[in-house]
């Protein structure tokens, strides 16, 4: 019987582990130590596979014999990104922005096995329509959610889903912020089958 590396996530997002757990692979998270500052002129969906990246080489360097998966996510609004915002104000301002319009939200994930030098990452772009949003919508939905931690602003999982007319997507997790097809691609690649015995 194949003894399974140890498998990190890394990431203190509580969207992403409760995403991971769905694999039911035993795995642990690790906060990685990654400056998340946009390069200038740095595309969003180029961010973002950066930073997935970074991410997961940041806590490989610490456990080289973990498979360590890495996640980004930078909305994008005609190549504009858009992080967290933060702050109620903030956030008012993204989702006036994005009102009525489409934006891509660009997931990244890596993973890297540094025992073996696996390093691969994988884009998984989804393209949100908004609706038109009313300043009342907007502040109601803000106060109910306080979504301040979500890339533009907007928690498709919860009441989210109110804001948008459509989402386009071949990785249905990807919005949230972990994409779980591509996911398994990787850990497929680097040794570790959700699906092995």
């Amino acid at each position: 019987m194949n003894t399974l590396p140890p498998l990190i996530l890394g990431s203190t997002s509580p969207y992403r582990r409760e995403l991971l757990q769905r694999l039911r692979l035993p795995f642990e998270a690790v906060s990685p130590q990654v400056d998340e500052t946009p390069l200038p002129n740095e595309a969003p969906a180029a961010m973002a596979v950066r930073l997935a990246l970074a991410k997961a080489q940041a806590v490989a360097a610490l456990h080289p014999q973990a498979v360590v998966i890495g996640a980004d996510q930078v909305a994008d609004l005609d190549g504009q990104p858009f992080g967290k915002p933060g702050t109620h104000e903030r956030a008012v301002a993204q989702l006036r922005l994005l009102s009525g319009r489409r934006a891509v939200f660009q997931t990244a994930v890596a993973v890297v096995r540094a025992s073996t030098g696996f390093a691969e990452v994988l884009l998984a772009p989804v393209k949100v329509h908004f609706r038109q949003l009313s300043d009342v919508e907007i502040d109601r939905y803000l106060r109910l959610e306080q979504p301040y931690d979500c890339a533009g602003s907007a928690k498709s999982e919860t009441l989210g889903i109110a804001l948008l007319e459509a989402i386009e997507s071949d990785d249905p997790t990807a919005l949230v912020g972990l994409p779980l097809i591509r996911t398994c691609q990787l850990l497929r690649r680097a040794g570790l089958d959700p699906l092995a015995s």
